[in-house]
């Protein structure tokens, strides 16, 4: 059950995106509960860590960016 509106949640792909320290990133298709009734979007905690785990790599090569200028 959804927890804004109490739909029904089902399992699907929704969009994810972030910007942050200098970059922007987008996923197009992330696999997520979505409610059917509202469309909220609930991620399960193995795409979150791995979200995670992509943008602390992101932030690492970003700081490299700002100390080369």
């Amino acid at each position: 059950m959804c927890m804004h509106c109490q739909g029904k949640m089902e399992r699907k792909t929704a969009p994810f995106q972030i910007g942050r320290k200098g970059y922007h990133v987008t996923f197009d298709e992330i696999p997520a509960w979505v409610c059917t009734q509202c469309g909220e979007v609930y991620f399960e905690e193995r795409e979150v860590e791995a979200i995670q785990n992509l943008l602390q790599l992101l932030d690492e090569r970003a700081e490299k960016f700002a100390t080369a200028v």
